[in-house]
């Protein structure tokens, strides 16, 4: 099969690779689309030590299962699918709880780190447990459903906020995630959402997507928010980049008794302003991946409540990947979401 495999940090090459072995329980799907994660683009020049190289990196995939493994139930060749992210074991005690995103024996698509190493869906086929498996609405098209993990991360870190991302709740960071964000609380029933960025257009777009308010990142945006706070801070903050100056402002902009949930991790490590969430008695969520939430995703994307076409920048063929990867890894102004397409 063809893959896009990252030979070396910051290296791409499409070469000829093996199938992946398709255990008793696994489906083997050829894969329609796949996006590329700024997971992917943080990974490609080793700044993460979650992408070593070489890797089939892709976790963000839909197509079409082409063969079952013999203890397949309920699965048959010529299925629309897109599946989880994440590998779960589902026999460990988090599993057992439902807790999928927490699995003792978790494998993420597409990485490879010191615990293990996992070929992703930048291939024409991917082999994934059917455990994982998800069915796609039959109109919905595969560039979409490619879409569903991350809105399912969206889901997930507003689940974890809970109640409080009913009253004022900023988004600080409007990348994608930010953006699926913004969608999600506005879904939920939230109607005072701001959202935070460096870039005009992104908040542009964050505007017609369901925030009300919009706040460009830098030295007054503390200010902006607590004015429209009316002084008191957002019940509900949700950090969707993962660098020290965002955290600091996400936590600073959390009214007494609000919650800060922690999504974006680009940074392994930040400065905390402890003594604030200490003596405004804040509650810190972190947010990983997602637990579930793959259903209502679809569901979401098919009704329109979630709308994908927006946040898609271009679609392109998988030889044209590497090209693609230094577009977003330069941060060329307004690009969001890039599909490739083995």
């Amino acid at each position: 099969m063809k893959a896009l495999v990252l030979k070396e940090y910051n290296r791409f090459a499409l070469e000829d690779a093996p199938e992946p072995p398709l255990r008793p329980d696994s489906v083997m799907v050829a894969v329609k689309a796949c996006g590329i994660c700024g997971s992917d683009v943080h990974g490609m020049d080793g700044s993460t030590g979650r992408r070593q190289p070489p890797i089939i990196m892709g976790h963000e995939a839909a197509g079409v299962i082409v063969r079952t493994g013999p203890a397949v139930q309920g699965w048959k060749a010529g299925a629309r699918v897109t599946f989880d992210s994440t590998i779960y074991c589902g026999a460990c005690e988090f599993c057992r709880q439902g807790r999928i995103n927490l699995c003792d024996q978790r494998r993420v698509l597409g990485v490879s780190c010191a615990e293990y190493r996992q070929d992703g869906a930048f291939a024409q086929f991917v082999a994934v447990p059917q455990r994982i498996l998800y069915r796609l609405p039959d109109a919905m098209p595969f560039e979409h459903a490619a879409l569903a993990e991350p809105v399912s991360i969206a889901f997930h870190a507003v689940r974890r906020a809970g109640a409080k991302a009913a009253g004022h709740a900023v988004v600080v960071g409007a990348g994608l995630i930010g953006l699926l964000l913004v969608q999600t609380l506005r879904r939920a029933g939230c109607t005072r959402i701001l959202a935070v960025d460096i870039a005009p257009e992104k908040l542009a777009l964050a505007k017609k997507l369901g925030a009300t308010e919009a706040v460009q990142s830098g030295p007054e945006a503390w200010g902006q928010i607590m004015e429209w706070t009316e002084g008191r801070g957002a019940e509900a903050v949700f950090e969707a980049v993962g660098i020290p100056a965002t955290v600091d402002l996400a936590v600073r902009s959390a009214r007494k008794g609000g919650a800060v949930t922690l999504v974006g991790n680009v940074a392994p490590a930040v400065e905390f302003p402890l003594q604030i969430c200490v003596t405004r008695e804040l509650t810190v969520y972190g947010s990983c991946a997602s637990s579930g939430e793959y259903p209502a995703c679809l569901q979401a994307l098919a009704g329109g409540e979630i709308a994908a076409a927006p946040l898609l920048s271009a679609v392109a063929p998988l030889e044209d990947g590497p090209q693609w990867f230094q577009r977003l890894y330069r941060k060329e102004p307004g690009l969001l979401k890039v599909i490739l397409q083995p």
